[in-house]
């Protein structure tokens, strides 16, 4: 079988750069080499070693383009790509004036084979190679997204949104119908190829307690998937879960308190934690996702992000398309600068790029598969041109370091600066 070798600069992580001395943490090869055969990375290093050992590889050469997992989305709708960049709503007007009417269209497979297609390729083109994203309650939905994914031999995780109560007609379920159709979407589609399937309560405002309890008891039945859900995004949004919840200590407790809290637990924003909360997802080893670009365009807040991070908890990025305002993890590794600067804490690059593929990963509970540039994970690579425009290339010729070279393309790179793409050991782009 044909070996690849890929030369160029490559950056790799074996720590988390968030907890003590970044520098601690990281692998950088300024004359670095990734071998890649059968889909897998079978070795990492210097270049002119590796060439040296596997003369019959078939080589690549980036010259001082920066090889790098393939960026890793760990919260996204794909529902919401044709309104991405919808104008002047908060969380809950924005759902009923936006989300709501758009994702009414997904039971037409047609139409949601469409824009899964397009939210892939979109994504592809950006960098990213692995989406976790939530469906609509339609089952075509569902099917669209992971055949998509099938079809581009990409690593996606999906479910279909679940909702009962405070939602349009046309887009309820009931406890028993979404406990039914999730079972049969998970034993259909999750483990198949690169597919893995999430049981997804949207939030608790639109699931009943039934509802809640249902999605409890398939979680308890399939440990092995994922959870996902939002948790405290807005503060009107947790006023409103305390009326529908009067009983719960707080919001994470209306999850809790159904089953659906755990190590395989994935809660998009987190941004207005209570302690109690905050300890019990550390406890539990569950995982946050910051969406920073979303956070700042639909008025949420200001994730803390290394209080959370010093609080043990694992933390993924995400772009929250399309309450997030970009497509771009680049661009999202931007925001999180810029909300980090706003709580007093300068990211530094090492750190903005490890959450957007091994930190993400790790959410995922898939480190060592994705989002490492390391031997035995997949082969999802991106490669970054550190020059793609005039503005970041007169930037980065004055770059004293790497770490100089990279920032400018985190803060204002964008498709063009995506050289290259390999999923699962193939290239996409070139």
């Amino acid at each position: 079988m044909t070996k690849h070798l890929l030369l160029g600069q490559t950056l790799g992580f074996s720590g988390n750069p968030l907890l003590g001395d970044w520098s601690e943490a990281v692998d950088f090869d300024s004359a670095g080499g990734v071998l890649i055969e059968a889909g897998r990375i079978i070795a990492t290093g210097s270049g002119e070693a590796l060439r040296a050992v596997h003369p019959d590889a078939q080589v690549t050469d980036y010259g001082d383009g920066l090889i790098s997992a393939g960026f890793v989305d760990a919260h996204m709708h794909y529902p919401q790509t044709g309104m991405i960049a919808s104008w002047g709503k908060q969380l809950i007007d924005w759902l009923n004036t936006y989300t709501f009417p758009e994702e009414a269209r997904f039971g037409d497979q047609a139409h949601a084979d469409d824009v899964a297609a397009r939210t892939l390729d979109l994504a592809v083109a950006h960098g990213t190679t692995t989406l976790t994203s939530f469906c609509t309650i339609h089952p075509e939905s569902v099917d669209a997204f992971f055949s998509a994914a099938s079809a581009r031999n990409m690593a996606v995780i999906a479910g279909k949104t679940c909702m009962d109560r405070n939602a349009p007609e046309t887009l309820r379920d009931t406890a028993q119908s979404a406990y039914d159709r999730s079972k049969a979407l998970l034993e259909k589609w999750h483990g198949v190829g690169r597919a893995s399937y999430a049981i997804t309560p949207r939030f608790s405002p639109t699931s009943t307690p039934d509802q809640l309890s249902a999605l409890g008891a398939l979680w308890a039945e399939h440990p092995e998937c994922l959870m996902q859900t939002h948790l405290s995004e807005q503060m009107p949004e947790i006023a409103w879960v305390k009326e529908l919840f009067p009983q719960a200590r707080d919001y994470l407790d209306t999850y809790e308190k159904f089953g659906l809290l755990g190590e395989r637990g994935l809660y998009g924003h987190a941004i207005h934690l209570e302690e109690r909360e905050i300890a019990r997802l550390a406890e539990v080893g569950a995982a946050v996702v910051h969406c920073p670009t979303s956070n700042t365009f639909i008025g949420s807040g200001l994730f803390d992000l290394m209080g959370l991070a010093r609080s043990q908890l694992s933390i993924g990025l995400a772009t929250d398309t399309g309450g997030g305002s970009s497509f771009s993890m680049l661009r999202t590794m931007a925001a999180a600068y810029e909300i980090g600067q706003l709580r007093g804490v300068a990211l530094h690059p090492a750190q903005l790029m490890w959450l957007a593929t091994e930190g993400a990963a790790q959410a995922l509970k898939m480190s060592g598969e994705i989002g490492r540039l390391g031997q035995g994970a997949a082969a999802d690579i991106t490669v970054l041109d550190l020059h793609s425009t005039p503005a970041i290339a007169q930037r980065a010729g004055r770059a004293k370091d790497i770490w100089d070279a990279v920032f400018p393309t985190i803060m204002m790179g964008d498709d063009r600066a995506i050289r290259e793409v390999w999923i699962a050991g193939k290239p996409q782009r070139g």
